[in-house]
């Protein structure tokens, strides 16, 4: 085999490596939301993924390993979408206020109820629990980022915009989780929106870099 031929088959196993994760990660998040942490099995995962049980295993041995992975495979995903969506915004945008509605269409999907079905098993089982917790760090230190790029500080102090993206964040996932215990909550969401986005005006002031 020459050293082209040999390249060109290592690249396609990369990519059919890939194509096997990706459908494992999808297919994770698709049985925590359907059937919760305690069905979501590796057999399960496997079959709703279309891969062998020894494909799963091969890249992830454990269910722990491939929950968490898929959690911050998917929030990564929705955070890439976030940037993209928000770069889109034309120019006379409201740029606070359309931050708000992006964030709320990434914490209302099904990432939000994959990670509360974690975040309930992991408060019982501290193995889990502490791997939860560590994926929450990172989750929130990935917010910041966010926020961090799009909006930079203001010319002078503002304790509002030092609190704005974890502020942000804690509301609306409250208001995620309202939608599964609260009735009319969905309707109640986009009267809490609207009061977030005047409240976007304590952060980002008319005149203010925004």
């Amino acid at each position: 085999m020459s050293a082209a031929a040999a390249v060109k088959v290592r690249r396609t196993n990369e990519e059919r490596s890939a194509e096997t994760r990706a459908r494992l990660l999808d297919g994770t998040v698709e049985c925590l939301v359907e059937l919760g942490y305690a069905g979501t099995t590796t057999i399960a995962i496997a079959e709703r993924a279309g891969v062998s049980r020894g494909a799963q295993l091969h890249h992830f041995p454990t269910r722990e390993e491939l929950v968490l992975a898929a959690l911050e495979h998917m929030f990564l995903q929705r955070s890439e979408e976030f940037l993209a969506a928000f770069a889109r915004l034309p120019a006379d945008t409201d740029r606070p206020s359309a931050a708000i509605d992006l964030l709320w269409k990434m914490i209302a999907s099904d990432t939000f109820y994959a990670w509360l079905e974690l975040a309930v098993a992991g408060r019982t089982d501290p193995k889990l629990g502490r791997r939860v917790r560590e994926l929450g760090s990172r989750i929130a230190v990935e917010v910041e980022r966010l926020f961090r790029a799009i909006f930079p500080a203001p010319p002078t102090p503002n304790p509002f915009y030092d609190t704005a993206p974890r502020f942000a964040f804690a509301v609306l996932q409250g208001l995620a989780l309202d939608r599964l215990l609260v009735t009319g909550a969905k309707v109640q969401a986009g009267d809490i929106l609207t009061q977030m986005k005047r409240l976007s005006a304590l952060a980002f002031p008319p005149g203010g870099s925004s």
